[in-house]
Formats: C-alpha cells, structure tokens, sequence
C-alpha cells in the first residue's frame, strides 16, 4: 500500500494549502503539502524531504494529527498521514503548487480539495482553534 503524508502547518489561525499545477494529475485540486513515503523512509522523513521539496523549508514534524486509508476508483487504496508541523525554518516559496494560500480553518471546506482529503477538510474546519495541537510557525 503506498503510504502519504501530509502537513498540517499552521499561522495566525490559518492553515497552509496547495493548489496543483495544470500539470499534475488531479490539476487545480486543493491539498495540504506533502508527499509519497519512498522505501527505507519513515513518514516523518518522507514529510520533512517532501516540505524542503516543495516549499524549501526544514520542518520539525510535530504529532500525528489523523490516519486513514482512500481508495480513489480504479486505483488501489492508499494510507494518508496528517502531521502537525511544530517548527519551519529557512524562507519559504513555492516550488510546485500553481497556488498556494493561507485559510482558516473554518473556510476550508470551500476550496476544492482532492476528494481524499474532503473528509478529512471538513472535520478540521469543525474543529476549534484550541483543539487542535500547537504547531503555530514562528
């Protein structure tokens, strides 16, 4: 089964997301940055290479906020892993999004996210901003 992470990261009550390039399979999909687990990588080196990656930054991967499995049709299921990020270092910009943007929590059900993290979009945006662990970025 392959194995994705995700980046819940987090400032000024707002959360990070992609929108992905026209040339990216799912194109114009909103998603949370992050990637396939490559062999012999745990889900937290997979995060933090595929945040240096894509937004040039060094995360400290904070707490597993969520797991679950998605079956897109036609494909074999997959195991999706959010995690808090607790710290970022370096300058961030954008290396592979056709967009990026911050936005609360309570507004996220209004972009369109790939259908695997639709779920999972709407039981952050019912969240509280205290629920959720800190992983403000400084």
């Amino acid at each position: 089964m392959t194995t994705v992470v995700a980046a819940i990261i987090e400032s000024g009550g707002k959360v990070l997301i992609g929108r992905r390039a026209p040339h990216h399979p799912h194109p114009g999909k909103w998603e949370f940055p992050g990637g396939k687990v490559e062999p012999g990588e745990t889900p937290e080196e997979a995060l933090r290479r595929e945040l240096e990656e894509e937004l040039g930054i060094k995360a400290e991967i904070g707490p597993e906020v969520t797991r679950y499995e998605y079956s897109y049709p036609g494909r074999k299921p997959i195991l999706l892993i959010f995690y808090a990020v607790s710290r970022l270092g370096g300058y961030m910009e954008n290396r592979i999004f056709a967009d990026l943007a911050w936005a609360r929590k309570g507004e996220l059900p209004s972009y369109d996210f790939l259908d695997g993290d639709v779920d999972f979009v709407k039981h952050l945006a019912e969240q509280s901003v205290s629920q959720t662990p800190g992983n403000q970025v400084p």
